[in-house]
């Protein structure tokens, strides 16, 4: 079996790469940038620029009468389905641009597949809708959001959409060539398209789960008995992080879409760690 490149970030040990990883070259981390989005959601909401209950017919052309509210979409309970129409192939969210997320949200009441509120079904689109929602209402185009209320007050700089190509790490095919990753800085971009390095991606986590700089987890961060995480996956990374209320944290990334194991390798390096603040080279 092929060495998977691995990176693994705790409260209890040093940050460790192997089989040609590295802490310090651009990953992408898949839907661990939602919690970018629901944090910025957070920001805005205690900066009285927007109000978490608000209608999302308030802020976006969606059919009015949904029910939806920007808080629903945070946490998984708008009654929207996981992926936009028409997503699929070897890089499924290519064509999901700005005129195709103009046209799902002109048509969103015939996607809801249960009434807001109440059911919890985990969404892409969701937080593709959330992120248009916040742009429209910061009058700013995303990711500068993002950068302005959750990454600059934290002092993370190395988190984009389309980091320096000389330092992007791709995951090989069965012959060594870099294989290409799936494009995920148009529409999707807020519920998946962030790429940072592993150094910064810890920074992150400890910041929003340990030390708490920007307040209260937001509503993004999935939650088991003391534990919050988050995971994330694209075509050929994956990615957990997730940290316990005694201050306990792990950040594992791998460079395969084979989530599962990547999943499991952060839980019983979050299981193993113990509680502490970040190491000094991580600040």
């Amino acid at each position: 079996m092929r060495n998977v490149p691995t990176c693994i970030f705790s409260s209890s040990e040093a940050p460790r790469a192997s089989h040609g990883h590295a802490l310090d070259a651009y990953v992408q981390i898949g839907s661990l940038s939602k919690t970018l989005t629901a944090t910025a959601l957070a920001q805005l909401v205690s900066e009285s620029v927007i109000q978490m209950d608000a209608p999302l017919e308030h802020l976006l052309p969606v059919p009015p009468g949904t029910g939806i509210t920007l808080k629903h979409l945070a946490q998984h309970t708008s009654g929207l389905p996981r992926l936009p129409p028409n997503v699929k192939g070897r890089d499924p969210y290519a064509a999901f641009d700005a005129a195709a997320l103009d046209n799902v949200l002109r048509s969103l009441d015939t996607l809801i597949t249960t009434p807001s509120g109440d059911t919890d079904e985990y969404s892409n689109l969701g937080y593709a809708v959330l992120g248009a929602a916040l742009t429209a209402a910061a009058g700013m185009p995303y990711e500068e959001l993002v950068h302005r209320h959750v990454l600059a007050p934290l002092g993370i700089t190395e988190m984009s959409s389309a980091p320096p190509r000389e330092r992007r790490l791709h995951s090989r095919g069965l012959f060594g060539r870099p294989r290409r990753p799936w494009t995920m800085d148009g529409a999707i971009l807020p519920a998946g398209g962030f790429w940072a390095t592993p150094r910064a991606t810890a920074d992150l986590v400890t910041a929003l789960l340990v030390d708490r700089r920007l307040g209260e987890p937001a509503l993004s961060w999935q939650r088991a008995g003391t534990v919050l995480w988050h995971n994330g996956a694209t075509g050929d990374a994956s990615v957990f992080a997730g940290a316990t209320q005694d201050g306990r944290w792990a950040m594992v990334h791998r460079l395969t879409g084979r989530a599962d194991r990547t999943d499991e390798l952060g839980v019983e390096t979050l299981q193993q760690a113990t509680p502490g603040t970040p190491p000094p080279h991580l600040s």
